[in-house]
């Protein structure tokens, strides 16, 4: 049977870290172990001012990754994200947390609609018929619920989980340098842009392994309230302008 001539999927993996000494290392190992036909994986790690002994870890092992970016001060999450876009290479870009809640396994549910249904846009939800699924905080399942109402009802969509870590996307749909939030609201900003695109968009399920606050969980109550502006900002505002 003839090889077919079709190039490899190319994704740019961007991971921002900040604080991560206990799990850096174990995600990178597990992206490098992922070995998925048709597809070319680029790891891009952010680290965003971590004081932990986290940078240490990723200096030391440059083979766990492409590119390795070392923002001299905190910018926040959607800052150290603008950096790692700005060096991604790839057609598709996937964001990767640096905690153990998100397991790459899961790359191979995401590249399907990509590879089959010429997806633009894949979101992982972790309340889309999961195989399982480690219980968590009620009020943050509560606020994500919120959130997907309002999103969808300014968006005309039906996302179930606008703020699961697994989203991908074509690169060219979003340009880095015209993102104006630095916070954790940015992938409201994000996901907001790419629905006014008026593109292929796609949800496939994926397990979640969360983590308690004694864990090192980051996101706090107050972060919703942000993420509420921007969905809202981005809607009305001309935020969604397709990049030239």
């Amino acid at each position: 049977m003839a090889q077919s001539s079709n190039p490899p999927l190319f994704v740019s993996i961007v991971i921002p870290v900040y604080n991560e000494l206990n799990t850096i290392k174990s995600v990178l190992e597990s992206v490098q172990n992922q070995d998925i036909c048709r597809v070319k994986l680029e790891t891009i790690v952010v680290d965003d001012g971590s004081d932990d002994g986290t940078r240490e870890i990723l200096e030391n092992n440059p083979h766990l990754y492409d590119h390795l970016i070392l923002n001299p001060v905190n910018l926040g999450k959607g800052g150290a994200v603008r950096e790692g876009l700005r060096a991604s290479n790839g057609e598709f870009v996937l964001f990767q947390d640096a905690d153990l809640e998100y397991d790459p396994v899961e790359y191979r549910k995401l590249f399907g609609p990509v590879l089959n249904f010429e997806a633009d846009v894949v979101m992982g939800s972790r309340f889309l018929a999961p195989e399982w699924t480690k219980v968590f905080y009620f009020y943050h399942k509560l606020g994500n619920k919120l959130i997907c109402i309002l999103f969808n009802l300014f968006f005309n969509t039906t996302w179930t989980d606008i703020y699961s870590c697994y989203l991908l996307f074509r690169k060219n749909l979003i340009n880095p340098d015209k993102l104006r939030t630095d916070g954790w609201d940015q992938q409201a900003e994000i996901l907001g842009k790419l629905c006014k695109r008026k593109v292929h968009l796609y949800e496939v399920p994926i397990n979640y392994n969360g983590r308690s606050y004694s864990e090192g969980k980051k996101i706090r109550w107050y972060h919703t309230l942000r993420v509420i502006l921007t969905i809202i900002s981005v809607r009305l505002l001309p935020y969604g302008e397709r990049q030239k």
